[in-house]
């Protein structure tokens, strides 16, 4: 083991987009686990959107990150070292330590992960985080019934990717939208959506929704905001849910975007507008991981990964996903397993 930890901290708050120069790169001496503690050798390490809402120093649902401190995220794992009595060396784990190479837990973050139901590296992806508010943000909020139409945003990312097919396990016809030809190719002939389109080419949003939602939407699976999804609204059918998820193509304005008023559509429409955190189901993630596992294994869900390979590329991945890079769930690697 080398003696080295390579950390990302945050070294400037953010003006719009993320820059390299806003983390940095240090280094540190690899930290000893005290009596009820583990040492965790990162082996990926996710990126995801949230990340960007953590950079800004305002009060929000969870605390912020300081100027200095290592980056926050998620990681998937071995265990390297411990001296917790729930835990061994060599344990594949998942949980929040951080841009590093090597951290120290208590165990109370800490996940194991069985790397006999998937790659290990799903732990982080389909069957992590973003694949749980997938599927508690769809089935638990809004409740989709066969014969449905659903629409989700930032449909070729780590969430709405899942969220469509789910969708359509579930009876539900989906339309979906995401920012390239490319994008829209991936969701509509690999993971089966009924239709997509491309919001960076198309210029009247509302006019390509009605041209593909004829008898208008039951479902709305927010992940962007912005005027996607003030076309959205008058398109909703009565008793039509909308689950907020993200709002991506807010994260990075200096100044919020003014949209029009809209909800005298949930009066008419006597629709519901829900915003959630994946956490809130945490009691429900292992129910919900195991039917995400079995649909793999059924191929009736398919995933895709995006993995950077190397530690010192997790800043250029980080803004690259924010600007819509990748397809599917963006990873870095950082060590092998």
């Amino acid at each position: 083991m080398a003696n080295i930890n390579r950390q990302i901290t945050l070294a400037a708050r953010p003006v719009s987009y993320p820059k390299l120069s806003d983390f940095k790169l240090v280094s540190a001496p690899i930290p000893t686990p005290d009596a009820g503690q583990v040492l965790v050798r990162t082996i990926y390490l996710s990126v995801d959107p949230y990340m960007r809402g953590r950079m800004n120093a305002r009060a929000s649902y969870a605390a912020y990150v300081e100027i200095g401190e290592v980056m926050i995220g998620s990681i998937v794992g071995e265990v390297n070292s411990s001296n917790h009595s729930d835990f061994q060396e060599g344990d594949i784990v998942e949980g929040s330590l951080g841009w590093q190479e090597y951290a120290l837990s208590d165990g109370d973050n800490l996940r194991k992960v069985d790397p006999t139901l998937a790659p290990i590296s799903t732990a982080i992806g389909v069957l992590g985080m973003p694949g749980m508010t997938a599927y508690f943000g769809l089935l638990e909020i809004t409740q989709p019934q066969p014969g449905e139409t659903v629409v989700v945003s930032g449909a070729a990312g780590a969430v709405g990717s899942l969220v469509g097919q789910i969708a359509k396990i579930k009876g539900c016809r989906v339309v979906g939208i995401a920012g390239s030809d490319r994008k829209i190719d991936y969701v509509t002939n690999e993971l089966g959506f009924d239709a997509a389109f491309n919001y960076k080419t198309t210029e009247d949003y509302g006019e390509k929704l009605q041209e593909l939602c004829p008898d208008g939407l039951d479902v709305y699976f927010d992940n962007v905001g912005g005027a996607i999804t003030d076309a959205v609204f008058p398109l909703m059918n009565v008793k039509a849910r909308v689950s907020i998820c993200g709002q991506i193509s807010q994260y990075n304005l200096e100044n919020p975007e003014l949209g029009p008023r809209f909800l005298w559509h949930l009066i008419t429409k006597r629709a519901k507008i829900e915003g959630f955190l994946v956490f809130e189901f945490a009691d429900k993630h292992d129910e919900g991981r195991r039917q995400m596992a079995e649909w793999i294994k059924a191929g009736k869900l398919k995933y895709r990964e995006d993995i950077v390979e190397g530690f010192e590329n997790a800043p250029a991945a980080f803004i690259g996903m924010l600007k819509g890079d990748n397809i599917g769930k963006r990873l870095i690697k950082v060590s092998d397993q």
